[in-house]
């Protein structure tokens, strides 16, 4: 397939086109500065581009199979950046007429998981409360993302942990996996792969945890 990654020097962002490339893929990184972004490849473009011009994007777009985004705010006074920038990519994606976009969230965005503890709970409000402006700027680019016009899927993991790919992890489509408290940024990217054509997570939320 052809793709397009953005955030594609970030965490996840880098992950997802490592594998996207080891499984064959022709993969386009949209970065701001390629000087950050080393990876290389036959399979690879790198394109340098401002995420806020819809005009500027719209060649890293036409004529991909699908587009995955691991674009979010890194600290609470980035807060704002993903409904913005996500903004921009669906006026992209519409002009070009591009349809498949998986992005990333996070767990608390969605539902509460069906069953969890009392600690799991208290954990979560805690996290919710301290890290509520980044929450709400995600909530904003989920509500974006459903007023669009674009076959939508977010991912949705708990705490993230720079550790190894394991391909083992659980997945709730419209939900989050019970007692799940962690997953490692390589699996969150394999899990927005596996989602491009996977036709039951589109217009949906999917937690994913181990």
């Amino acid at each position: 397939m052809k793709l397009t990654v953005l955030g594609a020097t970030g965490g996840t962002g880098k992950e997802i086109v490592r594998q996207a490339l080891e499984a064959g893929h022709q993969v386009t990184a949209v970065v701001r500065d390629p000087a950050r972004f080393t990876m290389t490849g036959e399979q690879l473009e790198v394109f340098r581009a401002d995420l806020t011009d819809a005009h500027a994007l719209r060649p890293a777009v036409a004529g991909r199979d699908a587009v995955l985004s691991g674009l979010g705010a890194r600290s609470r006074k980035d807060a704002g950046v993903a409904a913005r920038l996500t903004r921009t990519v669906l006026g992209a994606l519409e002009t070009e007429g591009v349809r498949r976009l998986v992005v990333v969230s996070a767990a608390p965005v969605g539902p509460e998981p069906e069953g969890d503890g009392f600690l799991d709970r208290t954990v979560r409000g805690i996290v919710s409360a301290v890290l509520k402006d980044i929450y709400a700027d995600l909530r904003e680019m989920e509500a974006e993302l459903a007023r669009s016009a674009t076959d939508w899927t977010v991912v949705r993991p708990p705490r993230l942990q720079d550790k190894p790919l394991t391909g083992t992890y659980r997945r709730v489509v419209g939900g989050f996996p019970r007692g799940g408290r962690f997953l490692a940024r390589a699996d969150v990217a394999h899990a927005m792969l596996g989602a491009i054509e996977d036709r039951t997570t589109v217009k949906q939320g999917v937690g994913v945890a181990y």
